[in-house]
């Protein structure tokens, strides 16, 4: 391929492994020279990974991939660049499909992808990522997002030690993608499932393109480009803008901003009520005895992880700003409170049948009151350190 040229790759991930099957294929199908790579881990467990590689005219060459330290997700990296460079540098395809495994979480092989490094030849000098898409059968997402299954329980875990729920894993494929494919309305029943399905896709990621497979849309709306920095900070909980508030079709989206600190133990009781209240919920918050710390709220299929992601603003000296986007460094100085600075609760929560109001109060029940407010920092940081169990866990 000439130097001019760089190949382009789209990455197509999904958990619902019809759906993501006939995207590949209609991009396949759509364009006269494309290839299809995909690393099937399903005898992971016995040592191996299978890759398989095929055109319009079938499969050909597969392979069996050894394992690298018994981690299947760095065989497929180590296998994945060299096999798009090699196809790349023959100049024979104009697109490369990659699909992946499917628990897989687009966002890691992506990064890989966009900065990774061949025999010392840097892969966007050869490559265009040139989209990332999710399969998703509306009918089955609701029910999915609202169960605790774990992936390995389904066969979809990406390695031994993938702890990942079914929920999450499906909640960030769809979150993190641009284009999302959905199959074509047909006359079969489901109406109603259906349009909650989509009012669900459509509210845990407003901006992306959902497409009908079988309309002739797909291989345009996947070779649109992709922003990896863009992604990137989509998902960031520092910076990730939260869906909007909305109801369609059962399906609702609460936003609950409020400036005030949380009172650590008041949350932590709340959470059996507040985390299976909603199929997704996200954000950022932070709590009284922990005033310097921005924590990010994940939560799907009534799992909740809480993670550190960085100080304030607000805690640091003006000269340490420098080192944060600044995109995040706007942000903050656009929206800074006189007494908390760049602090603030964000969290939305998206649900079938959600209880908005309830949901609203008891959150606003877990701020500090007027008479704890007055005790400042110096008070805060005695409460109880409700949160260890999740914060101060080892990994």
């Amino acid at each position: 391929m000439s130097q001019d040229v760089r190949l382009p790759v789209v990455v197509v991930a999904g958990l619902h492994e019809a759906q993501r099957r006939q995207t590949v294929l209609e991009l396949l199908e759509g364009c006269v020279d494309a290839v299809v790579l995909h690393h099937d881990l399903r005898d992971a467990s016995h040592g191996v990974v299978h890759r398989h590689v095929r055109d319009g005219k079938g499969e050909f060459a597969p392979t069996t991939v050894p394992l690298t330290n018994d981690c299947p997700c760095c065989a497929v990296r180590e296998d994945l660049l060299p096999e798009l460079a090699r196809i790349a540098e023959d100049g024979q395809y104009g697109l490369a499909i990659v699909e992946l495994w499917g628990g897989s979480d687009p966002h890691p092989v992506v990064e890989v992808i966009a900065g990774g490094e061949v025999d010392d030849t840097c892969m966007h000098e050869v490559i265009e990522l040139a989209g990332v898409v999710t399969a998703v059968d509306p009918l089955r997402l609701i029910g999915e997002l609202s169960v605790s299954d774990a992936l390995h329980e389904h066969g979809q875990h990406t390695c031994a030690d993938d702890d990942r729920t079914l929920a999450e894993a499906l909640a960030h494929q769809i979150e993190y993608a641009t284009v999302l494919t959905v199959p074509r309305a047909g006359r079969e029943g489901g109406a109603p499932e259906r349009s909650a399905g989509l009012a669900m896709l459509r509210q845990l990621h407003s901006t992306a393109r959902v497409v009908r497979l079988g309309t002739g849309e797909l291989l345009r709306a996947a070779l649109g480009g992709f922003d990896v920095a863009a992604a990137r900070d989509r998902v960031n909980p520092a910076l990730a803008l939260l869906p909007q508030e909305r109801d369609e079709a059962g399906v609702a989206t609460v936003v609950w901003e409020r400036r005030r600190p949380l009172h650590p133990t008041r949350l932590h009781q709340a959470l059996e009520q507040l985390v299976p209240a909603a199929q997704r919920s996200r954000g950022r918050f932070w709590l009284a005895n922990r005033p310097d710390l921005m924590l990010a709220w994940d939560a799907a299929g009534a799992n909740l992880a809480v993670e550190e992601c960085g100080p304030w603003l607000a805690s640091l000296p003006d000269a340490a700003w420098e080192l944060y986007p600044p995109t995040r460094r706007a942000a903050a100085a656009l929206d800074w409170h006189p007494l908390h600075g760049d602090r603030i609760q964000q969290l939305s929560f998206t649900a079938e049948g959600l209880d908005t109001d309830g949901i609203v109060e008891l959150l606003d029940s877990c701020l500090l009151t007027d008479a704890e407010l007055l005790a400042g920092e110096p008070g805060w940081k005695t409460l109880p350190d409700a949160f260890a169990d999740l914060l101060d866990a080892p990994s």
